[in-house]
């Protein structure tokens, strides 16, 4: 595994959320002391989380901190309003009182604890909310980011042949119930190999598939069937001659005659 795969194989967010194994926080610590790059993803990808938890944060109720203490208060109120003891007690009462004071001083402790614990339940559970909210938007964020990462790869294999003066481009364009519709044909001109960019096509219904024909000596040759795997990189035949390009829609699997009546696109070289 390379640097890049490391990257994106989702161990950095998993060390920073804590759900790293101690073996593979381990082997990343040991990563990040001898690896600029994997240890600039790692701030990066901290700093992001960081933004995000902020971003996302969950406050308590603004009142329940001010319940809790009055609720404190009403306590110790009311033991102040208790009646004092008469002079008149025997010597040995006063341990029992300061017993019964300290008695009542932990059922304000106790009543502060429970509160307070009921703030802390509470906090954990915005806290796992938050956790939950945090993973689903680095989800997110991952298949966003491997949708650009492969929309950048078609992109720079279209722009490669583009800039290739060996490729020649034959525009196709829509006809007859179709004139919306466009296609591109590359055909090497050194190979003969034919690639297809039919992006802009409709997609083909189940069961259907697009398939490319070259015209050649004025009678219509296969191509081969289009994918969009195949777009702009896998070539779909190899055509030594032709005069022109169509595309037509063929049930899944190809036809050995075009079925002009779906036929989409056409272009003249």
């Amino acid at each position: 595994m390379n640097t890049k795969e490391y990257i994106s194989s989702g161990i950095l967010e998993s060390y920073i959320l804590g759900l790293a194994s101690p073996e593979e926080a381990g082997i990343l610590e040991c990563v990040m002391k001898n690896n600029a790059e994997v240890k600039a993803a790692f701030e990066e990808a901290q700093k992001t989380l960081e933004d995000l938890a902020t971003a996302q944060a969950v406050a308590p109720p603004a009142d329940l901190k001010s319940k809790i203490w009055n609720k404190i208060q009403q306590e110790q109120n009311a033991e102040e309003e208790k009646p004092v003891f008469s002079a008149d007690i025997p010597a040995a009462k006063p341990q029992e009182e300061i017993r019964i004071q300290g008695n009542n001083n932990w059922k304000v402790y106790t009543v502060a604890a429970s509160v307070l614990l009921l703030v802390s339940v509470g906090g954990n559970i915005f806290w796992m909310n938050s956790q939950k909210e945090t993973k689903e938007a680095i989800a997110k964020m991952e298949t966003e980011k491997n949708a650009q990462n492969l929309a950048m790869q078609r992109l720079n294999q279209k722009m490669e042949m583009v800039s290739n003066p060996d490729m020649k481009m034959v525009k196709l364009k829509g006809v007859e119930k179709h004139n919306d519709s466009k296609a591109m044909v590359f055909w090497d001109t050194k190979t003969k190999d034919v690639y297809l960019d039919a992006e802009s096509l409709p997609k083909a219904p189940e069961g259907m598939q697009y398939q490319l024909w070259a015209i050649a000596d004025g009678k219509p040759v296969d191509a081969g069937m289009y994918t969009e795997e195949k777009d702009s990189k896998i070539a779909l035949a190899n055509i030594p001659n032709a005069q022109a390009f169509a595309i037509t829609l063929e049930k899944e699997g190809g036809s050995p005659v075009p079925t002009m009546e779906n036929m989409y696109v056409m272009g003249e070289i």
